[in-house]
């Protein structure tokens, strides 16, 4: 499989799943751009990394994908730099966990715009040019909870769900023109943020670091492992070659059997 000469937005990719599917992208010689937030000089260390480690260009945009121009601006300034943007991989998200009753509107709308209406704009915006060229790639970057729902996630699971909705809807749309349109779903991932949240769990419910890990946040996951943001990287980077073209409107799930159950 080559993707070389190709180019790609990955939205969220300054870190965790994110940076694992830009990673796997350059790897097959895909210009990249990255998008989100950090401290500058970690995201300037990955961007670099990326063009020294692989051979390619590769970007950065600070886009606030709670803003639409700024999303607009993200994908014109990407088809400039490098002729076309022909992979989109919409990543960006965040959660905020509480009652219903008790959620912050700020907090659904905030989640709502970065999980879920971001995708919506980069779609919009990059459409057009994937046309115009009869070929694209977009991977939504889902999760077990497009499918599944867990209580106090009522912002989270809604955009999942919707990104799935959109996902299956663009497909359709532009099933003739040489451009797929998929959704990747993932369980729990082992990356630094989920790796950040043990100590702080282990201390509020009294439990081992072990204890947390499997009784905690594997529980759902039948197979006991965390998925690895590799493997979700070699997933997109699958659906963007030439065995998956005929793969499109699906939702490929890679959660170690959560939503088989």
């Amino acid at each position: 499989m080559t993707l070389r000469s190709k180019s790609a937005v990955v939205t969220g990719s300054t870190s965790g799943i994110g940076l694992g599917i830009a990673r796997a992208l350059a790897r097959e010689g895909t210009n990249v751009l990255i998008n989100g937030f950090g401290e500058p000089q970690d995201i300037e260390k990955e961007r670099a990394g990326l063009e020294a480690e692989f051979g390619v260009k590769a970007l950065y945009s600070p886009a606030d994908m709670t803003k639409p121009d700024q999303i607009a601006d993200m994908i014109r300034g990407a088809e400039e730099a490098f002729g076309g943007v022909d992979i989109l991989v919409n990543n960006a998200g965040i959660q905020f966990v509480s009652p219903v009753e008790e959620f912050p509107i700020e907090k659904w709308d905030q989640i709502i715009a970065i999980n879920l209406s971001s995708a919506f704009h980069t779609t919009r915006a990059a459409v057009p040019g994937m046309k115009a060229r009869k070929w694209g790639r977009i991977i939504n970057t889902a999760s077990a909870h497009s499918l599944v729902a867990s209580p106090f996630k009522a912002a989270y699971v809604a955009a999942k769900h919707g990104i799935a909705g959109l996902t299956k809807t663009v497909a359709l749309e532009l099933a003739t023109h040489g451009v797929t349109v998929n959704c990747i779903s993932p369980g729990y991932v082992w990356t630094p943020l989920v790796e950040k949240q043990i100590p702080d769990t282990m201390s509020a419910r009294g439990l081992t670091r072990e204890q947390v890990i499997n009784d905690v946040l594997l529980e759902a996951q039948p197979t006991k492992q965390f998925v690895t943001v590799e493997q979700v990287g070699a997933l997109a980077a699958f659906l963007c070659s030439e065995a998956a073209s005929q793969i499109t409107g699906t939702n490929l799930s890679i959660d170690g059997g959560w939503t088989a159950e």
